[in-house]
């Protein structure tokens, strides 16, 4: 890695889409376990609880995405890499799948999660792994958004 690429879509320096983009992943992660407390116990808490945080992960994730797709689109250098591409298509699935999962609930909180709302949830949780695996690589193998620049270490003396 030689040099750090820039993301378009910062505040002072700082990139957005990797800001954002854990409220999504946790309300989505989270979505599988809520979804297996309502299996398990039957409860309707865990099923409005589960609807809260599909609908949260669905709307935090497109706001995200659309911070991630400008940066795709926008930066030459991130175009041009296979493992953004990756990052990008694996996003739009996990998505799509998790706004289905949001809508099949819609109305029929309690009725949607077995079998297709746990089925759904399951394969949004490995697909979140699968799409933030290649996040990872962009930021720590292709340094975007990173900063190499050195801050000097603050001294003992006065």
């Amino acid at each position: 890695m030689s040099e750090s690429i820039s993301s378009r879509m910062s505040i002072g320096g700082h990139p957005i889409h990797p800001m954002l983009i854990h409220f999504p992943v946790a309300a989505l992660i989270g979505l599988i376990g809520t979804d297996l407390a309502h299996v398990l116990t039957g409860d309707a808490f865990w099923a409005r609880a589960s609807i809260w945080l599909v609908g949260v992960g669905v709307i935090g994730g497109w706001v995200s995405g659309t911070i991630g797709l400008l940066d795709l689109l926008l930066v030459e250098k991130i175009r041009r890499l296979i493992t953004a591409w990756c990052h990008a298509i694996l996003a739009v699935m996990l998505l799509s799948l998790a706004t289905l999962n949001w809508i099949l609930r819609i109305g029929q909180m309690q009725e949607a999660i077995l079998p297709w709302g746990l089925y759904l949830s399951l394969a949004s949780g490995a697909l979140i792994a699968l799409t933030s695996f290649f996040g990872g690589q962009l930021v720590y193998d292709h340094a975007i958004g990173v900063d190499f620049e050195e801050t000097p270490e603050p001294s003992d003396s006065p």
